[in-house]
């Protein structure tokens, strides 16, 4: 089994990483890659859970870990249970994708995009590692931070980002691919 290739995409809440992570896992299942995702729930509270289903009913009753399958379809429900992100990517890691897409978890060691509101969030730059792509929702910011950055620098104003990551990802999953 190879191991996928983990990438993350991170930034403040409301700065668009959902937007451009859809788009992202679009445009590399439409080219046959096998993406897995890990969202991290920054929200407060416990991610929403469907009511009134029989695996919902299982955990009120005190399962520590509901599993529904049907069709070829796989929903994993579990309460009273903290797995670390290297866990949560082993798990996801089962299903053999050619890509875990980490949204969120900032903090965390891994290649990651971060996405740039405003100059309010440009201690984001320095405060994170392994920073592979910049993007900006203005793009005058972008201009000005493509001129002091050693790294890849694009507005969210159009799709130049999200193909510099493609182009970049799917290398790294063909490399993946070959070191096996």
């Amino acid at each position: 089994m190879v191991s996928p290739v983990v990438f993350q995409i991170a930034g403040f809440q409301n700065s668009g990483k959902t937007t451009f992570m859809t788009k992202l896992i679009k445009e590399l299942s439409i080219e046959k890659h096998r993406v897995a995702t890990i969202k991290h729930h920054g929200h407060g509270g416990k991610p929403d859970v469907i009511k009134n289903k029989d695996s919902s009913k299982h955990a009120a009753a005190g399962a520590e870990a509901t599993l529904v399958e049907g069709e070829g379809s796989i929903l994993l429900h579990a309460e009273n249970t903290t797995l670390t992100l290297k866990d949560q990517i082993a798990l996801l890691s089962f299903f053999n994708p050619d890509v875990i897409l980490i949204e969120g978890h900032k903090k965390a060691e891994f290649e990651k995009a971060v996405i740039i509101r405003d100059d309010a969030d440009l201690p984001l730059i320095k405060g994170l590692e392994n920073i592979k792509l910049i993007l900006c929702r203005d793009s005058q910011l972008a201009l000005m931070l493509a001129e002091k950055q050693n790294i890849p620098v694009f507005s969210m104003g159009n799709d130049s980002g999200l193909h510099w990551l493609l182009h970049y990802l799917k290398s790294r999953i063909i490399a993946n691919r070959n070191s096996n």
